[in-house]
């Protein structure tokens, strides 16, 4: 393992980020752009309400993940376990990512991408919780910080565009063109996993018990209460709940956003792709000052650029709706849009590398997956509330500039709780060391 001083990756640190730029293409193919289009298109040739059977597949994935996470967290954390339940989940992933390619039913569509869903959401919880597996305290924000700026590249860049071109070379209303970008990300994210499968080992562990299942509940009770009497570590939790429920609401609105005020979807498409180009230097350049600014510090500077976020969202929408079907309104707003994209990538991986690489610093190391279980826990449910924020406050007002402004307060709390907590979480994180 290589010392906090030493600049080159470890082979194992290296095929522990290429599972990040591996398993990205999943999130931008099958969750976010081009397998929902051709889910929505299989249903509707059948007459069925995509946005419905979508919606409800996506909460049971996530329901059953989220309620999961700190079960087999518990189980991953006794030895020889974390790496056969990582592979297991990596490949029941894949498996039915690919199933999808071989079925035009939309019924075994939406099982094939329930069950893959859950497979990609659990390898993620094995993969997180390996961080401190495969480096030291003092390299963590680094390694973590990489593999997110792998990720945009593997995952949100090179392949979607590949995927992009396939598409619209062979058709945008092609089954076989979609069919064959299923096929592609099924191979992308197989092919360069082998790394992580292969180096990445489990080098703390507990000792398995003779009653296994036993222990696994006994091990996640004692962490329950460990999280609630460590006060840095609940702390932390908390304040995370909040920002990144911002922050995966921010991402999820914005074009939806963009679309109901009239922007241009082209422009948009390529403002987001800006977003992801963006994201990856900045995400190494955030390893790099957590190190020497501190890693609340960063977290702090973030969340305060996503409340300026908010605001150029606000002022987006509060243009165009107090000059409704102005040429030059619609234009300045857009404007807007490019802005706000480009100060997402400045902070979207940044925030959540060291998200995750400040938690793996504060958790005991042998018990790790059952923390970092409960990290899932709060991750996933924190989904909730900012859709409901935006939703209610646009119903309220009828202003949907005021529903996005309204996600501020989330990031008003998670700045204060981490600012007014620093020196109890910095302290803590020295202690640990």
């Amino acid at each position: 393992m290589a010392r906090g001083n030493d600049k080159k990756f470890t082979k194992t640190e290296k095929s522990w980020i290429l599972y990040d730029w591996a398993n990205s293409v999943y999130a931008t193919n099958m969750l976010a752009a081009i397998f929902p289009l051709y889910f929505a298109s299989v249903c509707q040739a059948h007459g069925a309400d995509n946005l419905v059977l979508w919606s409800y597949g996506t909460s049971a994935a996530t329901f059953l993940v989220a309620i999961l996470a700190p079960i087999l967290g518990a189980l991953g954390d006794h030895k020889g376990h974390k790496k056969k339940l990582f592979a297991g989940f990596l490949l029941l992933g894949v498996a039915f990512t690919l199933f999808n390619a071989f079925t035009g039913d939309y019924r075994l569509l939406l099982v094939g991408y329930v069950v893959s869903h859950i497979g990609f959401s659990g390898s993620c919880l094995f993969y997180d919780s390996f961080l401190t597996d495969v480096t030291t305290p003092e390299r963590m924000d680094r390694v973590s910080s990489w593999g997110y700026a792998m990720g945009y590249i593997g995952g949100s860049t090179i392949p979607f565009l590949i995927s992009i071109v396939i598409l619209v070379v062979m058709g945008m209303d092609n089954p076989l063109a979609f069919r064959l970008v299923i096929v592609l990300t099924s191979v992308w994210w197989l092919v360069f996993s082998i790394p992580a499968l292969k180096n990445v080992k489990q080098l703390h562990y507990i000792e398995p018990q003779k009653n296994l299942v036993r222990s696994t509940f006994s091990n996640l009770w004692r962490t329950a209460k460990d999280i609630f009497s460590h006060k840095e570590i609940f702390l932390f939790l908390v304040a995370y709940f909040f920002y990144i429920d911002g922050v995966n609401t921010v991402i999820s609105i914005s074009t939806s956003y963009g679309s109901k005020l009239g922007l241009d979807t082209v422009s948009m498409i390529l403002a987001l792709l800006v977003t992801q180009i963006v994201a990856v230097p900045f995400s190494i350049l955030f390893g790099r000052l957590a190190g020497k600014l501190g890693s609340v510090n960063i977290l702090c500077g973030a969340i305060a650029v996503y409340f300026c976020i908010c605001v150029v969202g606000f002022f987006m929408g509060f243009n165009i709706e107090q000059h409704p079907g102005d040429a030059s309104a619609l234009q300045l707003s857009l404007t807007l849009f490019w802005c706000m994209a480009f100060l997402v990538g400045t902070v979207q991986g940044g925030i959540q590398a060291i998200s995750r690489s400040y938690f793996g610093k504060l958790v005991p190391a042998e018990r790790s997956n059952e923390y970092f279980g409960f990290f899932d826990i709060f991750g996933k449910f924190a989904a909730v509330i900012g859709p409901l924020l935006v939703a209610a406050f646009t119903q309220m007002t009828g202003r949907d500039s005021i529903g996005v402004i309204s996600l501020a307060l989330l990031f008003f709390i998670g700045f204060v709780i981490l600012f007014t907590g620093r020196k109890k979480l910095f302290s803590s994180y020295s202690a640990r060391r």
